[in-house]
């Protein structure tokens, strides 16, 4: 059984970077496109950024675009979010998910997620 798991979260400052990463662990063979999504208090969960399976489809929610590079390392089973130029309005639990189809920022059609990781930008 494949489970996510997801480090790299952390209070920065304004115009700070963090580098999440998302470890897949057991059998990855169902694992197709990796997406992360974000979720604030009080918010809707957010699809950020997704990947495919071999890396050469990504997309990104225009908020992010400029400022956030995903990437992925089938070697290691690990997908990553860089995220330069963090801004308050980035606050939220960050998660990875795991997709057989492809590359959507529709939240339904991932079905494996990981636990989450905070991410807090402030002064």
């Amino acid at each position: 059984q494949v489970q996510l798991q997801e480090s790299g979260g952390g209070l920065v400052q304004p115009g700070g970077s963090l580098r999440l990463s998302c470890a897949a662990s057991g059998s990855i063979f169902s694992i197709n496109t990796m997406g992360w999504f974000r979720q604030a208090p009080g918010k809707e969960r957010e699809g950020v950024s997704c990947i495919s399976t071999n890396g050469g489809t990504t997309d990104y929610t225009d908020s992010v675009k400029g400022r956030f590079t995903i990437s992925r390392d089938n070697a290691k089973n690990t997908v990553y979010l860089q995220m330069n130029s963090l801004k308050p309005e980035d606050t939220a639990v960050y998660y990875c998910a795991a997709d057989q189809m492809g590359c959507t920022s529709w939240a339904p059609e991932y079905d494996l997620w990981g636990q989450g990781t905070q991410v807090a930008v402030a002064a």
